[in-house]
């Protein structure tokens, strides 16, 4: 491998092509790539079907049945969002979620009239032999009560609903869960009750720690999602506590906040979990957490660098959700990889798909150091010294060209040795990028960003005139890297993506860092290292 000398600070957040992003923005929020159709003539609906639970209250769900035949195993799915909230018949077309016009689709969504936010589709479900029963949790919808988004209460409400559909003449026994983001999550804290009549879960891109995976990733606030959600979950629901109040008082990660996050360990149901690399300002990290922390013997990776819904709802991804729930829920024999490996060289591009015995797959650690003048070096540095950048003006930038074909999967992370110009809080940002004959090579992020980094990673510290040292964790990434390419890391005080809604990481939004002078050390006896993972399987 050889070095690159680079310029030692630049503005990652400001890069070329900002037009033709807002322009793919505007063209999709007018016209979606979403195909909505009337759920089909062999489906019947049975609607606020009452589940009640162990307190008396009463919880209501919409059923889906085929309209002849026996019972069948379940899918339920349970979430704050509204069962009824469903496409609406507009004249030739159909009126769909905000969401899939404010955050950019990155290829055709097809889904039935049947299908709310999130939820599995029961026009796809039905026919494939399973009951979909799209539930609303207590204080959202039409069930009774007033809820606990994340808490221990609202999973034993899904575990009672679980053991009463399992009753019913419709259902064989059998159930499963299945959906996405917040109907992922819901089935972690269930799982780990053991509901006697659960048979697997496919928690598809659900955090499980809501303290380090969304409010504040490595102690650093966010400001744009959280309070976005939070807002329209306390004027949608009736939920008790305000959680968007709570994360203004709670800004360290207390017993509260622990209460809300699963024992993964607890959860033996089998589980097929989708770990997406292009949520790493949501749900990455809880993702990959889930899949390496549950104690599920049988338990699967499904990973992929794609927008989440047209994940979700593709052809290939639910052959795989089919294959695994048919295993658990209908005992047809089956082979999955225990790890769908998907490894991109840029946004659009997906360079090898392979099956994986483990997360992260074997491989081998290359660490590099970083020097003061902006490179990075297998040695390290030789004598004492030292990068400084305004906070949120600037962001140091070290950079290393590869001399042969190298695949970066896994989980990197870099080690600092920082001081600042006066003692106090300090919020860090950095970043791994990937630079192709010079130019910036983008890749698929959160909310609809298209122009994201490989990884990204945060860590609130407090900061002193003398050096302290800090790492910072990367969310889980597989990227592969040609001849020639070039790895820049960035460090900064404040996000290194762009804040336009149109061209931007929009909506999610960091805290920055306090204005203060920021510096960097290296030396040969207390380096600064970067540890990228390197694959063995990939080529």
């Amino acid at each position: 491998m050889r070095l690159r000398s680079e310029p030692a600070t630049d503005r990652p957040w400001r890069r070329r092509g900002a037009v033709a992003s807002a322009w793919i923005r505007v063209r999709r929020a007018v016209r979606p790539p979403v195909v909505v159709t009337p759920s089909g003539p062999d489906v019947r609906k049975l609607h606020d079907v009452e589940i009640p639970m162990r307190d008396g209250t009463i919880l209501r769900a919409n059923v889906y049945l085929p309209r002849d035949g026996g019972p069948l195993p379940a899918l339920l799915c349970a979430h704050p969002y509204g069962k009824d909230a469903l496409p609406q018949r507009r004249g030739r077309g159909y009126r769909i979620n905000p969401q899939f016009r404010i955050l950019r689709q990155t290829g055709t969504v097809r889904i039935s009239d049947e299908t709310s936010w999130e939820a599995p589709d029961p026009s796809q479900w039905v026919p494939r032999g399973y009951a979909v029963v799209n539930l609303d949790v207590r204080g959202a919808g039409h069930s009774d009560g007033v809820g606990s988004l994340l808490s221990d209460a609202e999973a034993q409400d899904v575990f009672d609903a679980i053991e009463w559909i399992a009753q019913q003449d419709w259902c064989s026994g059998p159930v499963a869960m299945l959906g996405v983001s917040y109907l992922a999550i819901s089935q972690y804290k269930t799982a780990a009750l053991h509901p006697p009549h659960l048979r697997a879960i496919v928690p598809w891109e659900g955090f499980t720690d809501a303290y380090r995976d969304f409010f504040y990733p490595g102690g650093v606030r966010e400001v744009g999602f959280s309070r976005l959600w939070t807002t329209v979950m306390r004027r949608s629901t009736r939920m008790s506590p305000d959680l968007g109040r709570e994360a203004v008082a709670r800004r360290d990660d207390d017993a509260w906040w622990r209460s809300l996050a699963p024992d993964l360990e607890r959860i033996q149901t089998p589980m097929l979990v989708c770990g997406s690399f292009s949520d790493a300002n949501l749900h990455t990290r809880g993702s990959f957490r889930a899949f390496a922390e549950a104690s599920s013997h049988e338990r699967h990776l499904y990973t992929h660098r794609t927008g989440k819904w047209a994940a979700f709802y593709s052809d290939g991804a639910m052959a795989v959700q089919q294959t695994f729930l048919d295993a658990h829920l209908k005992c047809v024999p089956a082979e999955l990889p225990r790890v769908r490996l998907e490894v991109r060289d840029r946004g659009d591009r997906i360079h090898e798909v392979r099956g994986e015995d483990a997360w992260p797959p074997p491989g081998r650690s290359l660490t590099l150091h970083l020097q003061a003048d902006g490179r990075m070096s297998p040695a390290p540095a030789e004598a004492a010294a030292s990068l400084a950048f305004p906070s949120r003006r600037r962001a140091a930038r070290f950079s290393w060209t590869f001399d042969e074909d190298v695949e970066v999967t896994g989980d990197a992370r870099v080690r600092l040795r920082v001081s600042a110009a006066s003692e106090g809080p300090l919020s860090l940002f950095a970043g791994l990028s990937k630079w192709t004959d010079g130019e910036f090579v983008p890749f698929e992020g959160s909310y609809g960003f298209g122009r994201d980094l490989v990884t990204t990673g945060f860590q609130r510290m407090t900061a002193s005139r003398e050096p302290r040292e800090v790492e910072i964790a990367f969310a889980p990434s597989a990227t592969f890297f040609r001849a020639g390419d070039e790895l820049r890391l960035h460090v900064a005080g404040r996000q290194l993506s762009p804040r336009n809604p149109l061209w931007g990481a929009f909506p999610a939004l960091y805290r920055s860092s306090r204005r203060v002078m920021i510096r960097l050390h290296s030396g040969p006896e207390q380096p600064q290292v970067l540890e990228l993972p390197i694959a063995a399987g990939g080529r």
